[in-house]
């Protein structure tokens, strides 16, 4: 399962790669989590559970922050312990981020489930697509500790040198979840209920598999005992404290995607209805994939400039990032064209020509797609002020990017443009976040150049 990867002396374009490949398709494969749900979703179910999946998406994507936040915060403490050749120490730091987090998540899920009809109101949710928001919820909120396992278990396996196993972790998750999707929704006419379970089981094997590495087969990190002295505790908590804080913009990330699907969902239903809701769904999905290969990237790039950072190697840290932008770059270009080019073929994966949400969705991707261009730069700029230690920063980007600009975009942009502005909101916040990295990276080198 391990591959040959040395963080401190190896190639950088030969350990990027390494690493980028097997990290892009086994994000490519938890994409096809969501995007399979879409797909099956609308055409088994249609448009209205489309719409009520897209209305509690943002539950879902603040439980996958939690995960992505304590995976960045630990893999960048125990990148720089590794660099240090602290093992044990190392060992203790991811041991301690996945007994946390899955702790924290199994409170917030009986608390979701104990108040999710509300839930499901405060999320946006209409008497017309509650019944359907409920059920779903229902058969997803149990099971989400198991994908809360799952995104923290990538990161300490990549950072174990098996980053191939990772994408396998995701890969057999994706592919149990359409298997199953198929099953539930189409031969035993489940609905709803069949498309959350069909995840739920997927990431439970996800998750499960992601154990069994850390637990049997890892090299460098392994799970260890907790001790439940005060002195550890204390000490435990210490630890935690400081992963959240290196990780905090990586939640804020996801956080982000919640608030503008939360914030597009008001919107659109507002001035669109429930159709609206629909067509901005089928963007929901779509935009997973978008995030994920730009993420991958950017969780490629982070143990190399963590560790390289941790050995005080400055130049191999420079070229990563570079390495990363470019990357990123061709791809956000590359994704825009494609939106532009095959918006019909992308609405069609999910509704057919005879819902009103098909008009609704073609004529607005395009404008969409805008976004991807900058969100490229912004989704390296992030994670690389996370793996230098500066969390700080890359958690005001994030809120900048996330909570600020969106709004900007959403109240501003539909009274002046009309419905494409509504579209064009998200695009508009990627933008000024790109203008605002560009900003402090000039006036960094305009301080340096002045020492």
């Amino acid at each position: 399962m391990k591959d040959s990867i040395d963080f401190g002396s190896m190639n950088i374009s030969t350990l990027f790669r390494k690493l980028l490949i097997p990290t892009v398709l086994g994000m490519v494969f938890s994409a096809l989590f969501v995007i399979t749900d879409g797909i099956f979703v609308g055409k088994g179910i249609g448009s209205d559970a489309l719409a009520a999946v897209n209305i509690t998406a943002p539950l879902f994507m603040i439980a996958a922050g939690i995960g992505l936040m304590f995976g960045v915060g630990a893999s960048v403490v125990a990148s720089i312990h590794l660099s240090q050749g602290k093992r044990k120490v190392a060992s203790i730091n991811i041991t301690q981020a996945i007994a946390f987090s899955a702790l924290l998540i199994l409170i917030l899920s009986a608390l979701c489930l104990y108040f999710i009809e509300p839930l499901a109101r405060l999320l946006g949710s209409s008497d017309r697509l509650l019944p359907l928001a409920v059920e779903y919820m229902a058969w997803y909120i149990p099971f989400l500790v198991f994908y809360e396992v799952l995104n923290i278990g990538m990161f300490c396996i990549r950072l174990d040198g098996s980053p191939t196993y990772a994408m396998m972790c995701n890969a057999v998750a994706a592919i149990l979840n359409i298997i199953l999707d198929y099953i539930f929704i189409f031969e035993f006419g489940w609905g709803m209920m069949g498309a959350a379970f069909a995840t739920s089981l997927g990431t439970v094997v996800g998750g499960l598999m992601t154990l069994i590495y850390l637990l049997r087969f890892s090299r460098t990190l392994h799970l260890c005992r907790i001790k439940l002295s005060i002195k550890s505790l204390l000490l435990t908590l210490r630890n935690i404290g400081y992963m959240i804080k290196l990780g905090s913009s990586a939640f804020i990330s996801e956080a982000s995607i919640a608030c503008m699907m939360f914030l597009g969902n008001y919107v659109f239903i507002h001035h669109l209805g429930e159709d609206g809701v629909a067509a901005f769904s089928i963007a929901c999905y779509f935009f997973p994939i978008i995030f994920m290969v730009y993420n991958a990237i950017a969780q490629s790039a982070q143990p190399i400039i963590s560790y390289n950072f941790g050995a005080g190697q400055p130049e191999r840290v420079r070229k990563t990032l570079h390495l990363a932008i470019r990357t990123a770059l061709i791809c956000g270009i590359s994704f825009f064209i494609l939106t532009v080019l095959c918006c019909q073929d992308i609405v069609s994966l999910f509704i057919d020509r005879s819902y009103a949400a098909f008009d609704i969705a073609v004529n607005g991707l395009p404008y969409f797609g805008v976004g991807f261009i900058f969100f490229a730069v912004n989704m390296i700029g992030i994670g690389y002020y996370q793996s230098v230690e500066r969390g700080q920063r890359a958690t005001i980007i994030t809120l900048l990017r996330g909570v600020v600009f969106m709004l900007i975009g959403f109240f501003a942009l539909p009274p002046v443009l009309g419905t494409p502005g509504i579209w064009l909101a998200v695009p508009l916040a990627e933008l000024l976040t790109t203008f605002y990295i560009f900003g402090i990276y000039l006036k960094d080198r305009f301080i340096v150049c002045r020492r």
